[in-house]
């Protein structure tokens, strides 16, 4: 249904008149005719009666009236949903436990009149492609990946370096460190099921286990973060990396170590990724927030990163 010629039909039935709806629409009295009989034309009914007066709905008419104007309600709103400034900021945080979404939460607290829509895109490919398309004004990414440069029309504003820690059950023969060198966890087995290949962070465990000799598994289904916390408590053979701003919660009987990794401090590097020309008048206002939060961030002394990172 042509939403023009509805409009016109509510203007005409509002005005009383064709030559009053075509001022007040700002076209011509043949035009609001035209739109008016392909719009009967459509629905198979007379809409108007000619009167002395100008023009009266007819029965049918008037039952379509309120439809009409619900219709022209529904339509506007829905135009309103994507325009710039009206709609919500839309972030991609990946998963809503790690450093990404810590960060969009202290966001919302320092700006609680932004609205925001947020998503969880795993694969940087689909991130890459919403953000071009402006389905997504922006994602947390570690970037550039090795052989996969950025599209010239989006960049990358990095946002936190956040360290790993060593995830362990009770019974883990690191399980009583206070610190662990990253040396020492060669020979020990880490597993984190889930990495995707091809993903930003599958590059990344790829990286720090080439270097440092580490073996790093992915095998098995990923059944999620429960799954993986119930596995570490009750294996003492296996162990697992986690984010410094990652929040889980488990059973206080499961007896889980949290061990800060150094020597050098693994980092995750996280970065701000949207598109340069991104109009919505609340990314300044985030990139602003998350350019004043790093600034108040001692940096990682010595942390390593992978080389396509740096």
């Amino acid at each position: 249904m042509d939403l023009e010629a509805v409009r016109t039909y509510v203007a005409v039935a509002e005005a009383g008149q064709f030559q009053k709806a075509a001022t007040d629409l700002a076209v011509t009295q043949q035009a609001v005719s035209k739109r008016i009989a392909g719009l009967e034309r459509d629905l198979g009914v007379r809409l108007f009666a000619r009167t002395p007066r100008g023009a009266e709905p007819t029965i049918d008419g008037l039952a379509f009236l309120p439809h009409a104007r619900e219709l022209l309600r529904v339509a506007d709103r829905a135009a309103a949903s994507v325009r710039v400034g009206r709609r919500p900021l839309r972030v991609d945080v990946i998963n809503s436990r790690g450093a990404a979404a810590r960060l969009m939460r202290d966001f919302h607290r320092a700006h609680p009149d932004v609205e925001l829509d947020i998503v969880m895109l795993l694969d940087i490919e689909a991130a890459v492609a919403a953000i071009r398309s402006g389905s997504v004004d922006a994602s947390f990414r570690a970037v550039a990946m090795p052989g996969r440069p950025l599209p010239e029309d989006l960049t990358a504003v990095r946002v936190v370096d956040e360290p790993l820690h060593l995830l362990t059950g009770p019974a883990h023969a690191l399980a009583a460190a206070r610190t662990v060198p990253l040396a020492e966890l060669a020979g020990h087995r880490i597993w984190m099921p889930g990495i995707l290949p091809g993903s930003e962070w599958g590059a990344y465990y790829e990286a720090l286990a080439g270097e440092f000799g580490l073996t790093i598994e992915s095998t098995g289904p990923n059944f999620g973060s429960d799954a993986l916390l119930d596995t570490i408590a009750d294996t003492p053979a296996l162990a697992t990396f986690m984010g410094e701003d990652t929040r889980l919660v488990w059973p206080t009987g499961y007896g889980l170590r949290r061990i800060p990794v150094t020597d050098p401090v693994p980092v995750y590097p996280h970065s701000l990724l949207h598109r340069r020309d991104d109009p919505h008048p609340a990314l300044p206002a985030l990139r602003a927030h998350l350019a004043a939060a790093t600034a108040t961030t001692a940096p990682v002394v010595g942390g390593w990163i992978p080389s396509w990172a740096r």
